[in-house]
């Protein structure tokens, strides 16, 4: 198999693989929905580095060795159920503070925006907090290498393929949710917004804590 005959199918699977509904689309689509399309930019960007170094620990043999051992398996697992319960439960404690706040102004301010390195370290652990995904670069890759390529190189290139198609999409969601940034915004909208989103992630998390191999 060629490499560059490879590389339609490989980005057909990374759209297809982007698009399914799972923890980054629905933290990216929380984050643009209440700061805008620029405060999703570090969400993203957190996504996509801790998607780039999965793949690199999978050219490296450790995400491997992170698939097969139990105990690397069982903390990663619960570290990551751990952390979406943790934005789940915040989000749903944003919605019962606005519903209980005095609503004087027609809008309520979003408040405080987190700092640009917190929003892409949540989206940084949020990846690499799953082992699920160790297991699938080991899966996935290997598809695409031809026999005769380097693997860690070829490894690595794949992923800033993966990392530039998956940067573009959910730019793009960014940007449509973001456009409705207003309306989101809105009392009731939003608590409707934060608790269900808090009710996805919280579920998301409850799925990862049950999930085995």
């Amino acid at each position: 198999m060629d490499l560059v005959s490879a590389l339609p199918a490989f980005a057909l699977a990374v759209v297809l693989i982007s698009a399914s509904p799972g923890p980054a689309m629905a933290l990216i689509m929380r984050r643009a929905a209440l700061r805008g399309f620029s405060g999703a930019v570090p969400t993203v960007l957190g996504l996509e580095a801790g998607l780039y170094l999965w793949a690199l620990l999978a050219a490296a043999g450790v995400a491997a060795l992170v698939a097969a051992s139990e105990i690397a398996f069982l903390v990663l697992r619960v570290a990551g159920a751990g952390f979406l319960l943790y934005l789940g439960i915040q989000a749903w404690r944003s919605a019962w503070r606005s519903r209980t706040a005095a609503e004087a102004a027609e809008a309520v301010p979003a408040g405080p925006a987190p700092s640009w390195w917190r929003a892409f370290g949540e989206g940084s652990v949020v990846m690499l907090a799953n082992p699920k995904a160790a297991a699938f670069m080991i899966a996935f890759y290997p598809q695409f290498v031809p026999a005769d390529r380097p693997l860690f190189a070829t490894t690595a290139l794949l992923a800033l393929l993966q990392v530039a198609i998956e940067i573009v999409l959910y730019l793009t969601l960014a940007a449509v949710v973001g456009r409705a940034r207003a309306w989101f915004r809105r009392p009731a909208i939003r608590r409707r917004l934060d608790a269900v989103s808090g009710t996805v992630l919280i579920a998301l998390g409850l799925r990862l804590a049950a999930q085995t191999r």
